[in-house]
């Protein structure tokens, strides 16, 4: 994004404030980086280009806390998942478990296959 480093956030795209707005947060040094679905309202290679960012990060040992419907995106970078509906906890634990079919409650399955698109 060198090339706008002189601009004004209104002239930056989502997907290139979103960057900007963790690249901003990171420069803390946080201990955990907290994220509320970090791409909502991205078109698909912008979304692509964040959870890049957020991949190499987590690569690189940083925790974060994502609140996400992508769980394509979920099972590639979580360690643990916390799935919470109408303020209950329905599942907390391994992110691997969490996505084994034989481990999942029938309404876990019922998530999982509607966001994953399996009915389709």
């Amino acid at each position: 994004m060198d090339d706008k480093a002189n601009a004004y956030p209104n002239e930056l795209s989502g997907g290139q404030a979103q960057r900007v707005a963790i690249a901003r947060a990171m420069a803390m040094e946080p201990e955990y980086l907290l994220l509320d679905e970090p791409t909502s309202a991205l078109d698909p290679e912008l979304e692509l280009s964040v959870l890049k960012v957020l991949l190499a990060l987590a690569k690189e040992q940083q925790s974060m806390v994502i609140v996400t419907h992508n769980m394509m995106f979920a099972q590639k970078v979580a360690d643990k998942i916390v799935f919470v509906e109408d303020g209950e906890i329905l599942y907390d634990g391994e992110a691997q478990a969490f996505f084994d079919r034989e481990n999942q409650t029938p309404r876990m399955r019922q998530f999982i296959d509607s966001i994953m698109m399996a009915d389709l």
